[in-house]
């Protein structure tokens, strides 16, 4: 065994060497993860969470733009699995996007590897697991792609790198949840807030109990660090400060923004923001970092409230008195939007590319078609409560759809999802979005629900061009930003507003569509669009891997291989091998 450890590290050193001389622009990183439950008490209550290799939240994944990434899933809960990879477009490769209509789930004691490029992509993103409300657990953890050294970022180099995960949280663990919406009923407030899998600093005595571990963030006076946040929490949008600290905001979903500084900064569901934020206060004391429930009765949900420390590394004493206060608008809804519509794409700097993030100019381009996606509270449908997306609560098909496609699955899925909310009575279906490659759309969010929701598309980051209250209308057009409107993956849409966001689809595949609040995506508030070359030559779309698991109508194509670290060895030197010659190959064609 140690022989063959030996050859196996050997040939990674010799592939890697051969690697730098030949692809040094495409270099090769891999991770291996155990997903598996631990217990802890985050809020004070022992309870059963979802790790990665033991950690909650999970480890980082860095790589740089253009870098292909190796992340080898083993699934060690009780249930199938799924990891996606929130916010990283696959180009081309949605076979690796991790969610129920792409690919089929990773059994108990099996393992998947997902294989993928983080193409033309820079910033802050997150992975988590997708299936049977399992985030609502954990599971989840960061996501960091770097600049290529030729490219500038567009400030100074910080001091260093510090990444946040907050999110509401359960004492129950996510079937119990999940038993909870099957059974019809609202999850309720939340427990409290994490922040970075910790429960709160004991602030007040009678709101957190004693004995909580909380985070502590360690940091140096005068230096400027970069602040990754992201909100991996079920529904709740949260104010994130840090007391006496301005907060720079410097990018959002991989695009940098014209810079603006805040006190403090609305974060919703699946959204990720990084702040550039310098230490220049007194070391009197220690600080407070603080993310707290939004547009809520603050009275009531005084608890649902995450605290950590800023601690200066000269520091003379614990933070001590008052959190840092909330915004105090939560009755004036159109403030409340003011600051995501501030935010704007900073069209001059250069992102994953050396050209200017600004270069494309999607105000320009003609609009080949609208779809109005209309949300509401959830509704009764055939005896269950469901929520929808134009009267379609979506039900994940039993094959997956692209797969369906390449081998011909008829009733996989329908290709009749309606552009515009059709009034008529609502149904549970696997209707999906026939998108046109290449096609230029405008896609509207409508928000007749009563909560704030967060829309996210797979594969793509789209132009943020329009937000307002009321229903849109056609009108409203005459007030987009054509010019610097930010680009993103995830977006708010506020209660009784919509959220107009302009889309080219230009990566071929199948992507899904979703409101990112955890309970209702659950209940059904997704799509997919299906988006195929209709004139495919084997360019615009990757082929199937050759490690796709297969469920459903092609159940009988899946070989069950158990995950058995001997094995995993043996079919990792014999794709070793297979690297080595491939790539002696390509040395000595280019050489």
């Amino acid at each position: 065994m140690m022989a063959l450890f030996r050859v196996s590290l050997f040939l990674l050193i010799y592939i890697a060497l051969l690697s730098s001389l030949c692809f040094a622009e495409d270099p090769y990183v891999s991770y291996d993860f155990k997903v598996s439950y631990i217990t802890i008490a985050p809020l004070g209550v022992p309870q059963r969470v979802i790790a990665v290799n033991g950690k909650f939240p999970g480890p980082l994944v860095d790589a740089t733009t253009n870098y292909n990434v190796a992340v080898n899933v083993h699934n060690q809960l009780d249930e199938n699995l799924l990891m996606t990879w929130s916010g990283i477009q696959m180009r081309r490769n949605s076979w690796q996007d991790g969610v129920p209509g792409t690919n089929c789930p990773i059994h108990p004691k099996r393992n998947f590897t997902y294989n993928f490029q983080v193409k033309d992509q820079i910033g802050s993103f997150f992975y988590f697991p997708s299936l049977n409300f399992q985030r609502a657990s954990g599971g989840f953890g960061p996501i960091i792609i770097n600049n290529r050294k030729v490219i500038a970022i567009p400030f100074a180099q910080p001091d260093g790198d510090i990444v946040i995960m907050i999110g509401d949280w359960y004492t129950l663990n996510h079937t119990a949840l999940r038993t909870k919406l099957d059974n019809g009923e609202e999850l309720g407030m939340p427990d409290g807030v994490l922040i970075n899998g910790k429960g709160p600093f004991r602030y007040n005595t009678t709101l957190v109990p004693d004995g909580i571990d909380y985070e502590t963030i360690n940091v140096d006076p005068g230096k400027t660090y970069r602040i990754r946040v992201h909100n991996v929490g079920i529904s709740t949008s949260l104010n994130f400060r840090i007391q006496g600290h301005n907060l720079l905001l410097a990018e959002t979903d991989g695009r940098y923004t014209i810079q603006q500084n805040f006190t403090s900064f609305d974060i919703h569901v699946g959204q990720s923001y990084s702040f550039l934020v310098t230490m220049d206060q007194n070391a009197t004391s220690d600080y407070y970092i603080v993310a707290s429930a939004r547009y809520v009765n603050e009275s009531v949900w005084q608890r649902v409230t995450g605290v950590a420390i800023l601690h200066y590394s000269n520091s003379k004493g614990p933070a001590t008195g008052p959190l840092p206060i909330p915004p105090d608008d939560i009755y004036n809804q159109w403030s409340a939007m003011n600051q995501a519509k501030a935010i704007r794409q900073n069209s001059t700097a250069s992102g994953a590319r050396p050209n200017p993030q600004g270069s494309f100019h999607y105000g320009q381009i003609n609009v080949t078609d609208t779809f109005v996606l209309q949300s509401l509270p959830p509704q009764m449908i055939h005896g269950k409560r469901r929520a929808t997306l134009n009267g379609i609560s979506f039900v994940n098909p039993e094959t997956p759809i692209r797969l369906a496609d390449l081998h011909k699955v008829k009733g996989a899925y329908k290709l009749d999802f309606p552009k515009r909310p059709l009034g008529r009575t609502p149904q549970m279906d696997r209707s999906v979005i026939n998108a046109t490659y290449r096609g230029f759309v405008e896609v509207i969010l409508q928000n007749n629900d009563t909560r704030m929701q967060s829309f996210h598309v797979d594969g793509y980051a789209f132009y943020v061009v329009g937000m307002d209250f009321g229903i849109w209308t056609e009108s409203n057009r005459n007030n987009y930003n054509k010019w610097d409107a930010i680009s993103r993956s995830t977006i708010e849409v506020h209660p009784g507003g919509w959220t107009a966001v302009l889309i080219s689809l230009d990566n071929v595949g199948v992507w899904n569509m979703r409101m990112e609040n955890l309970d209702r995506w659950y209940l059904g508030q997704e799509t997919y669009m299906r988006i195929v070359n209709p004139e495919e030559n084997g360019d615009t779309e990757m082929a199937p891997p050759n490690n796709t698991l297969y469920c459903g109508a092609l159940q009988s194509l899946a070989t069950d291989v158990p995950d058995s670290s001997a094995m995993t060895l043996l079919s990792w030197n014999s794709n070793l091998f297979v690297t080595l010659v491939v790539t002696i190959l390509a040395c000595l064609l280019l050489h």
